[in-house]
């Protein structure tokens, strides 16, 4: 059986750095499941298919030309139709599309078998909203990160006005708390932790300190050696 550690959460808690600095650590695959999601918000726009259209929604989900490639600096890079969208997919307009098209129950079951794809030797870092709780329930650890409504929206918008945009703070909370009622609130795979997922509060954490506790748990549970650390 292939080992799989899932790391779930909300947006800005550090699931992603935390997930990537995991599977450089263990050697293991990495699988970003928001980015197909937000692949398929982007999809949708480019294919005029409406965000409430679940049978365009999942016709898409099935075909999509995608691909994920390594980028020059070491990151992932992902490809629609051959074109590179990897900015654009990190948009705030783009998390909000894929959080309205990820509301579909027959869409997240479009994508489920494309996700468990990915869990292949020597292991996997699944990294979203339901990996523990659907996606991989048999999964060998599970973690599940969180952090203040204003602490992740400070997050976000550090990152933003680095790369020059022009942001409001007030704004981007506001956005963050109604991702979070609708992400949480869902029929289908709402976000909640697993029964046996480990919860750690990131919001007055570093990145180091957060890793740290994350390998200790995976040394504890006899995944690796202390070599990891």
């Amino acid at each position: 059986m292939v080992r799989v550690i899932t790391v779930d959460g909300p947006s800005g808690a550090g699931k992603g750095t935390i997930s990537r600095i995991l599977a450089k650590k263990l050697g293991f695959h990495y699988l970003d499941s928001g980015a197909l999601y937000r692949i398929l918000g982007i999809a949708a726009q480019r294919h005029q298919v409406d965000t409430s259209n679940n049978k365009g929604l999942v016709t898409l989900a099935e075909h999509m030309d995608i691909r994920f490639d390594s980028s020059e600096t070491g990151g992932l890079k992902a490809l629609l139709e051959g074109e590179d969208i990897t900015q654009e997919m990190r948009t705030e307009d783009t998390g909000a599309l894929a959080s309205l098209v990820a509301s579909h129950p027959l869409v997240r079951s479009a994508l489920l078998k494309r996700q468990r794809m990915f869990a292949t030797e020597p292991g996997l870092i699944a990294d979203g909203r339901d990996m523990g709780t659907v996606v991989f329930p048999d999964a060998v650890l599970k973690i599940y990160l969180t952090a203040s409504i204003e602490e992740r929206a400070n997050r976000r918008y550090k990152e933003l006005l680095a790369k020059g945009e022009d942001v409001s703070l007030r704004g981007l909370i506001e956005q963050v708390r109604t991702r979070d009622d609708r992400d949480m609130s869902r029929d289908a795979s709402p976000l909640v932790p697993a029964e046996d997922a480990v919860e750690l509060d990131t919001s007055e954490q570093t990145i180091q300190e957060v890793t740290d506790t994350v390998l200790n748990l995976v040394v504890f549970k006899g995944l690796f050696n202390s070599s990891v650390k």
